[in-house]
């Protein structure tokens, strides 16, 4: 397995892949992660015992989103390869347009999920407030903020991809894309809710 240090020289090599949206999904882990940890240090603790049925299932859920965006980050940088692959396609080539239109729409599907993915992350945070172990509830504010870093992150890709689309296909990823976004307001204001907090 690439260690970080290797994946971040990689992502910092002039090689096109991995790229913005391998960057998004692993922001998406850190904030899921992040998610797990805080749930990690209050199941099992007697002061949060009421809420142990609700860190528990927090728990399980941001380990899993945080493997699914683990492996989002081959998924991105794979999909972006093969959509540069059918740009080399001869232009003589009569398949050469609806090879490009399939690996665009293709190549939109990752960002989609990291998206879909760390919306999912923002609301598992949101969760946690009050019910977690408040000396990691800054930890909490971090994920929520992350989150929404990935979310846009994830976002910027996929628009890059739909202005290149016609119109059937960049309605429907855009409208797949609104439900992710629509969370960005609320992590952010977690998170500022949450800085509030902790230094007043």
């Amino acid at each position: 397995m690439q260690s970080v240090d290797d994946w971040l020289a990689e992502l910092g090599s002039s090689a096109p892949a991995p790229g913005g949206g391998a960057a998004a999904a692993m922001t998406a882990a850190i904030a899921a992660g992040l998610v797990e940890m805080v749930a990690n240090l209050t199941t099992g603790r007697a002061k949060y015992a009421q809420y142990e049925p609700d860190t528990a299932r927090i728990l399980a859920r941001a380990a899993q989103l945080r493997a699914d965006a683990v492996a989002l980050i081959d998924r991105d940088a794979t999909a972006f390869r093969e959509l540069m692959a059918t740009y080399r396609i001869d232009r003589a080539d009569p398949g050469r347009a609806d090879a490009i239109r399939a690996a665009t729409v293709a190549a939109a599907e990752p960002p989609l999920a990291i998206a879909a993915l760390a919306a999912e992350v923002a609301g598992l945070a949101a969760e946690l407030p009050g019910r977690s172990n408040r000396t990691v509830l800054s930890d909490v504010a971090v994920a929520a903020s992350t989150a929404a870093a990935a979310i846009e992150s994830a976002a910027i890709n996929v628009e890059i991809n739909l202005s290149g689309l016609p119109e059937p296909d960049r309605a429907a990823l855009a409208g797949r894309l609104a439900a992710a976004t629509d969370q960005l307001g609320p992590a952010r204001a977690l998170a500022a809710r949450l800085r509030a907090e902790l230094s007043s």
